[in-house]
This record gives C-alpha cells, structure tokens and sequence, in this order.
C-alpha cells in the first residue's frame, strides 16, 4: 500500500448554489496528484456527466461508480428503482470504506438522497460509524441534516447570490454537467 492521510476527518459541502459536487471533485484532483486513492459513489446520478469522463482518465487513483436514473425525483415520493439504487450506493460505499487503500471517501449528492427519503440519516450515521481514522469522508448536495452538520469537522455551505439560470441561460455542457 502507498502513502495515507495523517489524519482523516469528515467534510460536508451543502447549499442551495452550484459548486458543491465541484469543490469535492476539486479536492479529490488535488489528492490524486499527491498518489492518494479516493473513491467517489454518486447518488441519483446517471454517471453521464462530464466528471465521470474525467474520473475514468484517473483510474485507478480515482474511481467512481453512480447510482441513478435520468428524471427528477420528488420528494415523499420515492420510487422502488430510485431507493434500490441508493440501496446500491449505500452499499458501494460500505464496501470502499472499509478498505484499507481508500484515503478518500466521496459521498456525491447523499444529502439529496436524504432530503428525497432513499436513505435514512440511521443509515448515514451508521456508515460513518464505520470510518477507519485516517479516511477522509466528504458528503455533499443541499439540505444537509443537522446531525450531520455537528458531526462533520469541515462545513462549507454554497450560498447563491446570482445564477445565470434566473437570466434564461440553461446548463451548459462542461460548466454545469
């Protein structure tokens, strides 16, 4: 095995602004080009978006696996795909957080997954309560929980002040997919 974290602590990127994903992926480039490994498990992601493009450039420094469907998901109306999915996700996560090799833990959009109800904060709490000490453990999307905010050791919230969405422009690929 190469070189690991002195330390590893737990990061949440949330708000109602874009960049939160952004600044997670940010951090596993940075640690990528120190040798470090880092695993990212996407919620209510298709894996069709630009980054996973990128990540699979990386491999196997970075490795990347997303759990969704295209469409929008409604909150208190979870569909039985959408929840085995997460299932999947929560179950991917398990797996690489267990593992001796992973510096680097992302939990992309697990917060949405909360808020929409495909996974329970019990379920959350529980995989953090798996976290070796020298695993660094980022969970990102809007609405996090509270609990979550009091656990974590870093908390950044993404405030919007103008999007150009608002002036009619839409996603534009490479900037915000």
């Amino acid at each position: 095995m190469g070189k690991h974290l002195e330390q590893g602590l737990i990061q949440i990127y949330t708000g109602n602004a874009k960049g939160k994903s952004t600044a997670a992926f940010g951090l596993a480039l940075r640690a990528a080009g120190h040798g470090y490994n880092i695993r990212i498990v996407q919620f209510m992601k298709t894996g069709d978006y630009g980054e996973n493009a990128a990540f699979r450039r990386l491999e196997p420094e970075i490795q990347c696996r997303s759990f969704g469907k295209k469409g929008f998901n409604k909150k208190g109306e979870a569909a039985e795909e959408d929840i085995a999915l997460a299932r999947q996700a929560m179950a991917q996560a398990r797996n690489w957080l267990i593992d001796p090799a992973v510096d680097i833990l992302i939990l992309d959009e697990i917060n949405n997954a909360l808020w929409f109800e495909l996974v329970t904060l019990a379920e959350v709490e529980e995989l953090l309560q798996l976290k070796p000490d020298l695993t660094e453990v980022v969970l990102t999307g809007r609405n996090a929980p509270k609990k979550l905010i009091e656990r974590a050791e870093l908390v950044t919230e993404m405030l919007e002040l103008k999007h150009p969405y608002h002036s009619g422009i839409g996603s534009r690929e490479g900037i915000e997919f």
